[in-house]
């Protein structure tokens, strides 16, 4: 009897645990009041794939304000911070890197090697006791629910926080360090003579968007804290744990262009009126469409199966490079959902296909021939599970 009830409880603690799982936690707060403006799961411990950089620059941004780095410091790359997964900016051990470029990469490329540079960096070049510091540093901020376990955000099973934690921590960077604030605005900067741009979509398409960050591990679901201001009225935006990154948009953009709708009808803001704004059903209410080159439209749901495959190569790190790359130019227009990289063996030679996966067939086949188009190699077919490698965060 007693462990029919135990495999009951335990039963139904998995059964919630997988429901928390697939739920969304969002919170937008006012900017100069700090009052809550909207919350939904706010409390929810989430990974926060690259969100984690945010205290990697807080605390660096502290240490240009007190001397102890310039941003033109140059800083040595650990064997350690060259071997971060991607995504990254490529940084070879024993090179150096300056901390204005690191700053830059960590934000628009969201550079796993760059964001492990800095910290190692501020703290005798151990990423431990980094994290260790990153903790402390929230908790000095009142973030109560988050704990930090390196500096670039890759997945780590006790590397948690909350929507809550993370707007506070939006909000300090925005006040605490208003002079560094703008870098969250920029699309590009240029390294090595390349030009390296971003994926923060909002920057181009939300009116006034400027900042801060995007995150995606797989398990962390595509994440974002962003800031937008309007007639002189800011407020800073999160919303965690979505399944693709135009629903993370379209939330995070729906939850503030009611904000600002709300303010323009009424003088005072009625915070039950807006949560009812924003939590009307999609049935009810009007959802204006992103403007993209691909854009898309269906009456029904397409069957999300299919998959193109965009080349063979030598190494892990060349197939999910070019992946990126293939998706910051079109894979988010046409609701693509993950990087693939599939390994091969052909004899003694081993070789990476890239795929970006969780396409329906039309998508599948203007992606393909848009890529033809520039003399890309791509082929369009249903998908089939092989080996999965983890993903970096971005």
């Amino acid at each position: 009897m007693k462990k029919v009830i135990c495999f009951l409880f335990s039963a139904l603690l998995f059964s919630k645990m997988s429901l928390a799982a697939n739920t969304i936690s969002s919170i937008m707060i006012d900017a100069k009041s700090g009052d809550v403006l909207y919350q939904q799961n706010a409390d929810q411990k989430r990974y926060p794939a690259s969100l984690t950089k945010l205290m990697t620059l807080y605390i660096t941004f502290n240490a240009l304000e007190n001397g102890n780095l310039k941003m033109d410091d140059q800083l040595k790359v650990s064997h350690i911070a060259a071997g971060r997964s991607p995504s990254k900016l490529g940084l070879n051990a024993g090179e150096t890197i300056d901390v204005k470029t690191c700053i830059l990469a960590s934000i628009i490329k969201s550079a796993n090697d760059c964001a492990t540079v800095l910290g190692e960096a501020l703290s005798g070049g151990n990423e431990r006791e980094f994290a260790l510091m990153m903790t402390k540093t929230a908790q000095k901020l009142g973030m109560k629910n988050t704990t930090f376990k390196n500096a670039s955000g890759l997945h780590h099973s006790e590397q948690k926080t909350t929507a809550r934690d993370m707007a506070i921590l939006g909000l300090a960077i925005y006040h605490h360090f208003p002079k560094y604030y703008p870098l969250f605005s920029l699309t590009e900067f240029e390294y090595k003579g390349q030009k390296i741009e971003g994926h923060n979509n909002l920057l181009k398409t939300f009116d006034g968007a400027d900042g801060l960050k995007t995150g995606y591990t797989l398990n962390a679901g595509f994440n974002i804290v962003t800031s937008a201001e309007r007639d002189g009225h800011r407020i800073i935006a999160v919303t965690m744990g979505h399944k693709k990154v135009d629903d993370r948009d379209d939330k995070v953009a729906m939850m503030m262009d009611k904000f600002f709708a709300h303010l323009q009808e009424n003088k005072k803001i009625d915070i039950q009126k807006l949560k009812v704004a924003i939590e009307t059903p999609k049935g009810g209410q009007k959802k204006q469409a992103t403007q993209y080159a691909y854009h898309i439209q269906t009456k029904e749901k397409p069957k999300t199966d299919w998959a193109i495959k965009i080349g063979a190569f030598s190494s892990y790190d060349k197939a999910l490079s070019h992946a990126k790359n293939v998706q910051s130019q079109f894979a988010s227009k046409l609701m693509a959902q993950n990087i693939r990289i599939d390994k091969l063996n052909s004899g003694e030679k081993t070789l990476y296909r890239a795929q970006i996966i969780g396409l329906n067939q039309s998508d599948a086949g203007k992606l393909c021939s848009a890529l033809k188009n520039k003399k890309q190699d791509c082929a369009a077919v249903l998908f089939k599970a092989d080996t999965m490698f983890a993903e970096g965060s971005n």
